[in-house]
């Protein structure tokens, strides 16, 4: 079973490009033209084993809220297309991690029905051009374009980099562990027999 994906999206304001293996391995270049963006993603590609392209244009003249929301959308368009009818899936995924005096949470479902509850208290500001408060936004667009319902804590710490990062690390091992192949499931984990509507 191959369980891939490549997506594009064109709006006036992004050109969004990705390709996604979910049995991977962190391989792919990301390049977004949002650094902090593109190091999150690669974050997420390594402790995902998700082999990850992804290119996008973006009209960052305006900021980078455009380029990180499509990105997000697309990637989770990716995902719910690699996944397919999600049989044989774990489906449930969780995950803690500290990065130095940051530590963060995540708790998803492939349940078929998109939700995020995102919880940080954030520093004001951004990380070069990448402005703190476009980390909802990205999970919300992931999370909403992938239909999972998906819950982001980060409980505590001081440094911005270091809580968005635990967010996105922690993100990442928990979609490792749902989107792994149960050998004791034969079919759709669902008592509907459905997670795609």
């Amino acid at each position: 079973m191959t369980r891939t994906a490549e997506i594009s999206r064109k709006t006036k304001e992004t050109d969004v490009r990705l390709t996604l293996g979910l049995d991977g391995h962190g391989a792919g270049t990301r390049e977004t033209g949002v650094g902090f963006l593109d190091h999150m993603l690669d974050l997420l590609a390594r402790h995902g084993r998700l082999d990850l392209f992804v290119n996008v244009e973006g009209d960052l003249q305006t900021g980078a809220h455009h380029t990180v929301e499509d990105t997000g959308i697309v990637l989770g368009q990716a995902l719910d297309q690699a996944l397919g009818d999600r049989a044989g899936i774990y489906r449930y995924g969780h995950a803690v991690v500290p990065m130095d005096e940051a530590r963060a949470s995540v708790s998803l479902d492939l349940s078929g029905r998109p939700f995020l509850a995102f919880e940080a208290d954030l520093p004001p500001g951004g990380t070069g051009n990448f402005d703190h408060e476009l980390t909802e936004e990205f999970f919300r667009a992931v999370s909403s374009a992938a239909r999972m319902t998906l819950h982001v804590t980060v409980e505590t710490g001081t440094n911005a980099h270091h809580m968005i990062e635990a967010a996105f690390k922690a993100f990442a091992r928990a979609l490792r562990a749902a989107v792994a192949i149960d050998p004791t499931e034969t079919g759709v984990p669902s008592t509907k027999g459905t997670l795609t509507s």
